[in-house]
């Protein structure tokens, strides 16, 4: 069965930092662009970071940008969402997604784009 896996969930105080992984079981992410959403108590699941399938290009959603980094590991086949700087408002489910869209400087992918899905994981910022 063709899916990815997801790890790294926790619960941190703000101004904390996770990382979260994300690997693909039965297939490689080699020539996938990767998505991070996620999806808060009450509210549409949005986007957070993408990925091409190089690394070279990453874009991020304003309310992240400066805080997260996504980057991947080919060799690994396996690609990151790096939070630092967590924020109560952070707080939420956490999915990567693989499309074979290519990414490119100038067009940016939605969900439809994504064509596997990890399970989801629980990210919580509180003290």
């Amino acid at each position: 069965q063709l899916q990815l896996v997801q790890s790294g969930g926790d619960r941190v105080q703000p101004g904390g930092s996770l990382r979260l992984s994300c690997a693909p079981s039965g297939f490689t992410l080699d020539y996938y662009t990767i998505g991070w959403f996620r999806r808060a108590p009450g509210k549409e699941r949005e986007g957070v970071s993408l990925i091409d399938s190089t690394g070279d290009i990453t874009k991020y959603a304003d309310s992240v940008k400066g805080r997260f980094t996504t980057s991947r590991d080919n060799a690994k086949s396996t690609v990151y969402l790096q939070m630092n700087s967590l924020k109560p408002e952070d707080t939420a489910v956490y999915y990567c997604a693989a499309s074979v869209v290519r990414l490119t400087t100038t067009n940016y992918l939605t969900e439809d784009d994504f064509v596997f899905w990890g399970q989801g994981t629980q990210v919580t910022i509180s003290s």
